[in-house]
C-alpha cells in the first residue's frame, strides 16, 4: 500500500507513517488457550437467562502465540434438551464490525418451536470490543453534536479531512500494538480459539450483517470446522470495503424514497405531503434550515440525516422517524429529534466506531488519493444524496490509517467445501444488497437463500417476528433441512417481507 496522498492546497494532511503490515496467515498457529472458566452472568438480561460469562486467552498476534495475550468476553446459555438431542455450541456474531455480541448468547430463545434449546448458544464481544480487554476507544465524542456539515459544497472538506486525519492518529496513540491486529482474519482465528477453548471439533454460527463476512471467511479457511451456518444481510465478498460503502449509499437512498412514499400514504397522519416527492423535499428544505440553526442547539443537518438513516434500515423504525419529523415541522418540537438520534447510539462513546475502522481500514487497501475518493463520492452524491457524504466522512479516517492493511486483497471466498449454508436476505436491503446474498449462494454450491420479497429491512431474521424466515432457520437448525436448491441465479425459498407499518398516530419517542 502506497502512502496516502493529501489533497491540493491541504498540505497538514500529510499520512501517518504506518506500522508494519498485519498478520493475515491462512492457518492457527499451535495455540490452544485454557478452558473458560465459566460464573454467573453480572449484567441483566444475561442474568435473568442464567448465563454463563468468562472469557478466553487468545494471542495478540498469532503468528507469535506464547507473546502478548488479549481476553476476549464469552457468555454461553446452555443446552436444556437432553445430552442426546445437543447439537452442539452455536457462535453468534452481531456484525459491525465493532457490534457487541455477549449479549446473543440469548438468540436461542428466539427460534420457534423451541429448536435453540437444542445448543449451547456463545456470545462473544470480538478483540477490542465492549468487555474484551483491551477495549479500543480513539476520541469517545467524535460522532457527538456540532460536526462539521456532511455536504462539502458547505465549504466544510477541509474540516472534515482534519478530523478524520485527527482520529486516525487517536487511534494510533490509544491502540497500540492492538491496532496492528484487528483484521477479518484475526477474528477468525479468535474463533478457532474460542472453539477450541470450548472443546468442541465444530461449532455452529449465526452471523448478521459484517458478521455474515466472518462467517464466509471462516468457511473459507475451516470449512471441516463448521457444523451449520446461518448468515442474515449478506456482505458481498466482492466489495470489501470501499466499494461497498459505495453501493450502500445507492441503496439506502432508495430505501429513503420508500420511507417518504410511506410517509405519503399516511398523510392523514403525518400531514408532510401527500406525495413521497413532496416529502423528500419537505426532508431536504427543513435539513437546510437546520444548517442555519440547528433544533434545540443540537440537531444539525448532520444529525437530521442520522436519525432518518434508521427508517433505512428497518421498517420498524418508520413510526418512530416520521413522527419526530412531524412533531418538528408541526410543533418545533427539536426534543422529539433529539431522542431518535440519541436512541440510535450514544455518541459519547466510539468503542463500536473504532473497531469499525479498524477492521475496515486493514481487511484490504482503500485509495490512498483523496481526489479518488471525492471523485467516486460525488458521482454517487449526484445520483444518491441522501448518504452519500455521510457515508465518506463516516470511512474518511481509513485515507489516513496508521495500519497498512494485512494483505493486498480480502480472503478470496471459497465456499465449495461447505456441506451447507442457509442464506437469509430482503430484497431491498440496504446495508448489505441483495446481490451479495446472490454471490454468497454462488459461492457457495451447497447453500440455499431464503428472501423477503421487496422487503427493505436489515439483518431481522428471529427478532422480527416473520413466521416465514424463521421457520426455515429453525427447520434448518433441527435437523439441517435447507430450501431445495432451485436453477439459476435466484433465491430459493421466498417469503413476505417485515411489513410496512400501519399508524394510527404519532408514535410516542
Amino acid at each position: 500500500m502506497g502512502a496516502a496522498v493529501a489533497p491540493a492546497g491541504h498540505p497538514a494532511l500529510a499520512p501517518a507513517v504506518a506500522h508494519a503490515a498485519v498478520q493475515t496467515s491462512a492457518a492457527t498457529p499451535d495455540y490452544t488457550p485454557p478452558p473458560v472458566a465459566w460464573a454467573p452472568c453480572a449484567a441483566e438480561p444475561l442474568k435473568a437467562a442464567s448465563a454463563q460469562c468468562g472469557t478466553v486467552e487468545v494471542p495478540l498476534d498469532y503468528s507469535a502465540p506464547q507473546k502478548t495475550k488479549i481476553k476476549l468476553a464469552v457468555s454461553m446459555v446452555k443446552h436444556t434438551v437432553p445430552d442426546n438431542q445437543y447439537q452442539g455450541v452455536m457462535l453468534v456474531n452481531p456484525g459491525g464490525p465493532g457490534g457487541s455480541g455477549l449479549g446473543l448468547s440469548l438468540l436461542g430463545g428466539a427460534v420457534p418451536r423451541n429448536v435453540g434449546s437444542s445448543y449451547d448458544w456463545i456470545g462473544f464481544d470480538p478483540r477490542g470490543v465492549g468487555s474484551s480487554e483491551p477495549r479500543l476507544s480513539c476520541i469517545p465524542d467524535y460522532g457527538g453534536y456540532n460536526r462539521p456539515d456532511y455536504d462539502p459544497d458547505t465549504g466544510t472538506e477541509a474540516a472534515w479531512l482534519k478530523r478524520a486525519q485527527s482520529y486516525a492518529q487517536a487511534c494510533k496513540a490509544k491502540g497500540g500494538a492492538l491496532l496492528n491486529h484487528l483484521t477479518t482474519v484475526d477474528t477468525i482465528n479468535d474463533m478457532e480459539s474460542i472453539r477450541k477453548a470450548l472443546g468442541t471439533d465444530q461449532i455452529n454460527y449465526y452471523g448478521f450483517s459484517y458478521g455474515t463476512y466472518i462467517g464466509q471467511v471462516y468457511a473459507t479457511m475451516f470449512p471441516d470446522r463448521v457444523r451449520r451456518m446461518v448468515l442474515d444481510g449478506v456482505v458481498d465478498e466482492r466489495n470489501v470495503w470501499y466499494e461497498a460503502n459505495l453501493s450502500q449509499d445507492v441503496a439506502f437512498d432508495r430505501n429513503e424514497k420508500i420511507f417518504f412514499d410511506w410517509i405519503a400514504k399516511n398523510d392523514n397522519i403525518y400531514k408532510l405531503g401527500n406525495s413521497g416527492d413532496d416529502v423528500e423535499k419537505l426532508f431536504y428544505s427543513e435539513k437546510d434550515k437546520l444548517r442555519q440553526k440547528p433544533a434545540g442547539g443540537q440537531i444539525g443537518p448532520d444529525e437530521f440525516t442520522d436519525l432518518f438513516l434508521g427508517a433505512g434500515y428497518d421498517v420498524r423504525n418508520y413510526e418512530t422517524v416520521a413522527s419526530a419529523f412531524s412533531r418538528w415541522v408541526h410543533d418545533g418540537d427539536a426534543g422529539a429529534l433529539k431522542a431518535v438520534y440519541d436512541g440510535s447510539g450514544s455518541p459519547t462513546d466510539d468503542n463500536n466506531y473504532a473497531i469499525y475502522l479498524a477492521v475496515q481500514c486493514t481487511d484490504a487497501p482503500w485509495p490512498t488519493d483523496w481526489n479518488t475518493w471525492q471523485d467516486d463520492n460525488t458521482k454517487v452524491a449526484a445520483k444518491a444524496p441522501f448518504e452519500a457524504w455521510a457515508n465518506a466522512w463516516y470511512n474518511a479516517p481509513c485515507a489516513f490509517w496508521p495500519v497498512k492493511p494485512g494483505a493486498d486483497k480480502p480472503v478470496k471466498i471459497d465456499g465449495s467445501k461447505l456441506k451447507n449454508l442457509l442464506l437469509v436476505s430482503e430484497t431491498l436491503d440496504g446495508a448489505t444488497p441483495y446481490e451479495g446474498a446472490l454471490q454468497a449462494r454462488r459461492e457457495f454450491p451447497n447453500s440455499a437463500l431464503v428472501e423477503g420479497t421487496g422487503g427493505t429491512t436489515h439483518a431481522a431474521s428471529l427478532s422480527s417476528g416473520n413466521d416465514c424466515v424463521n421457520d426455515h432457520v429453525a427447520d434448518y437448525l433441527a435437523n439441517g433441512t435447507l430450501p431445495k436448491r432451485k436453477s439459476g441465479d435466484t433465491s430459493d425459498a421466498q417469503c413476505s417481507p417485515l411489513p410496512q407499518p400501519t399508524p394510527t398516530a404519532l408514535a410516542v419517542s
